[in-house]
């Protein structure tokens, strides 16, 4: 996809609370007016998590789907689920979304990683087995990678037939308690990528827009969203999660670049569609 770039909105995630972000979208329509608004703003792809009724997150097959039902009434974006969940999901819970829904993408966390005084584990056989059931089920997986050995750990997926190209990445820095976003750490992550595989950048909090510039100087793809980082400028909340992509999007056309839409990503991507 020559002078293109591919835009991911996490709208929501796990941790953000409507007390931090007011504009935060937790109910199944609220989070579709999210992907349509960030479609006509650019992005490509909708990283999605689901919250109960109380605001919490859940990994409830039945919450997906009416999420996803609600989304596909009104945008043809992507929607890449979470397998990563929240702290304290079962590795079973984090993956029956996929077993039962079968998206056209789902992240797949590539190591046990710190968040803050908590942590997700992922073990070599977790990966592998979720690495299976997304071959089964024809599901593209982000590979996220919180730190530089998660790159590494990824590769036994690759070296065992478990994933098949094109390779998609996604560097998840300045997690507290995992790598912090640099220019350095970045190009290490980078340096470390089975040849060919592309990669999505994402900046973690104060990150988040050094890390758009960082993914337009390296040939890698944006993404942002309330999962990532609640203000557009310090001390200042946006407005919403288009206002970010309206931004990267901007950024992006400063560069040269154009934003792709779904469908080219679903063609350069091989998606099933």
């Amino acid at each position: 996809m020559n002078n293109k770039i591919v835009i991911t909105c996490a709208c929501t995630g796990a941790e953000t609370s409507k007390e931090l972000q007011p504009a935060l979208p937790i109910t199944p329509e609220e989070v579709a007016r999210t992907a349509e608004e960030c479609r006509a703003a650019g992005a490509a792809i909708l990283h999605l998590h689901v919250r109960d009724e109380a605001g919490k997150a859940t990994q409830s097959v039945a919450r997906f789907r009416e999420a996803i039902e609600a989304i596909r009434r009104k945008s043809d974006i992507i929607i890449e689920i979470t397998t990563g969940g929240a702290v304290g999901d079962t590795a079973e819970e984090r993956l029956r979304p996929v077993i039962e829904l079968e998206p056209e993408m789902a992240s797949l966390d590539c190591g046990t990683v710190n968040f803050g005084d908590e942590y997700i584990v992922n073990t070599l056989p977790i990966m592998r087995t979720f690495a299976a059931e997304f071959k089964k089920r024809k599901v593209r997986a982000t590979l996220e990678c919180f730190d530089l050995g998660h790159v590494y750990a990824s590769q036994y997926l690759i070296k065992e037939g478990l994933l098949e190209e094109p390779y998609h990445y996604g560097f998840v820095l300045n997690v507290p308690g995992a790598v912090p976003y640099s220019v350095e750490n970045l190009n290490a992550f980078i340096r470390a990528l089975p040849q060919g595989a592309n990669f999505t950048v994402m900046g973690i909090g104060r990150s988040s827009l050094p890390a758009q510039y960082g993914a337009i100087a390296t040939g890698g793809w944006i993404r942002v969203g309330f999962e990532d980082n609640v203000y557009y400028s310090k001390g200042v909340l946006a407005t919403s999660n288009a206002q970010l992509v309206e931004r990267a999007a901007r950024i992006a056309h400063e560069a040269g670049l154009t934003p792709a839409t779904p469908d080219e990503v679903r063609q350069y991507l091989k998606l099933r569609g």
